[in-house]
């Protein structure tokens, strides 16, 4: 298999075990992409066509060096909920461009900046900020925020809370996601230095988006204003760790900032298919919000439950 690997272009695929990365290696798989999949534990690595599997943490940059030599393509995926966040991924962005990488596609946020309201939009700008500067080939992919955790704000009570005001927010799933991703990955040479903004087909408030969800699925599913000082408290009563609800506040805060409200065709150019609405969420997941409350007697828009 090593010597297979060597014959062609390789891509290092990060967070293969991940919720994002994992669908990216599957995808790159079926595309029959020659992979290095960098794993944290050996034992939950795929086994995919045309793959080999490295262990290597963020923590270990010359660990990470080793697993990427060879490679001419990164795919990396964040350091999840990690409060040295930047400083992990400066080390192993110095080990891979060492190591000979030409070409960084980077997994950021939805209007990355500085001044960005959400922590996540600040953290990743700065890792797109040191990328720059070392003068490989990158893409970022900025992803709004995900459908697939929207079941994990609603509380078994059925509300969704948090300080998001009016605002609004174009949901996109983690399948459209990865496809964007093994899009840009499958031909990275027609992607340097580009930046795409990944989002849902629209966007919707926190209030639309409860109404949308009780409509489909038959429960009564409602938005709960709060101010950040509230949604903290809240989430803390909820037993969230403080980088959580750093993240979950800020997200909402952003949203009612409007800076979240970017809804593009992104999926539709990259990938050939539109982007997944929550209807199409659902029918895909049809047991996510099994969670909340049943209206009495109702019934469902996606037919029978």
């Amino acid at each position: 298999m090593g010597e297979d690997l060597r014959a062609e272009r390789v891509i290092a695929t990060t967070g293969a075990t991940g919720a994002v990365g994992g669908k990216v290696a599957a995808q790159l798989a079926r595309l029959g992409l020659a992979q290095r999949l960098i794993v944290r534990d050996l034992n939950r690595a795929p086994e995919l066509p045309k793959s080999s599997a490295v262990l290597a943490a963020y923590e270990d940059p010359a660990a990470f060096g080793r697993a990427v030599r060879g490679a001419e393509v990164l795919f990396l995926v964040a350091a999840d909920h990690a409060e040295n966040r930047e400083e992990l991924h400066r080390a192993v962005i110095d080990a891979a461009v060492a190591e000979g990488v030409r070409h960084i596609v980077y997994l950021s946020f939805l209007n990355a900046s500085a001044a960005a309201t959400c922590v996540l939009g600040r953290e990743h700008y700065a890792t797109e900020e040191y990328l720059r500067t070392t003068g490989v080939a990158y893409t970022f992919l900025r992803p709004s925020l995900y459908l697939d955790l929207l079941p994990e704000w609603i509380g078994e009570d059925g509300t969704i809370r948090g300080p998001a005001g009016e605002g609004t927010v174009a949901w996109v799933s983690r399948d459209d996601v990865a496809d964007v991703a093994a899009a840009v990955l499958r031909a990275p040479e027609e992607h340097v230095n580009r930046i795409y903004n990944v989002t849902g087909p629209e966007a919707v408030s926190l209030g639309q988006t409860a109404t949308r969800l009780s409509t489909l699925t038959g429960r009564t599913i409602v938005y709960v204003p709060q101010t950040p000082e509230e949604a903290i408290d809240f989430l803390s009563s909820q037993g969230l760790t403080a980088r959580e609800i750093a993240e979950r506040v800020s997200a909402c805060t952003a949203i009612a900032a409007g800076e979240l409200s970017t809804a593009n065709r992104t999926v539709l150019r990259l990938t050939g298919h539109p982007a997944r609405s929550l209807e199409g969420y659902l029918r895909k997941n049809p047991s996510a919000l099994s969670h909340a409350p049943l209206f009495s007697g109702s019934g469902s828009a996606l037919g029978p439950r």
